[in-house]
């Protein structure tokens, strides 16, 4: 089964929102659908970017979890872009933006 991964780069926190749940929270929104191999915070020039990999069929069925865990994060911050990967060999393919 294909690595997908969802990137969601993230601004402002919503008020009362603490910073320590965006994470655990886009996991779970994942986790609802597939099953999830890793996530991560990463840095991109100057930005935090939330990642969460994960198992998925088809690249029709990533961009849905990756809707989903979009519209989880939305929920907590403001989502400056959000895009879904798929591991090809070595490299990561944009599967589109979500």
């Amino acid at each position: 089964m294909p690595s997908y991964r969802v990137l969601l780069a993230v601004g402002s926190l919503h008020p009362g929102v603490r910073p320590d749940a965006l994470l655990p929270r886009a996991a779970a929104a994942a986790a609802e659908h597939t099953t999830v191999e890793a996530n991560d915070i990463m840095m991109v020039r100057g930005e935090p970017q939330l990642v969460v990999r994960f198992t998925g069929a088809d690249d029709p069925f990533a961009l849905g979890v990756g809707a989903a865990v979009e519209s989880t994060v939305g929920g907590l911050a403001d989502v400056r872009s959000a895009r879904v990967t798929r591991r090809d060999g070595g490299a990561w393919t944009l599967v589109g933006a979500v």
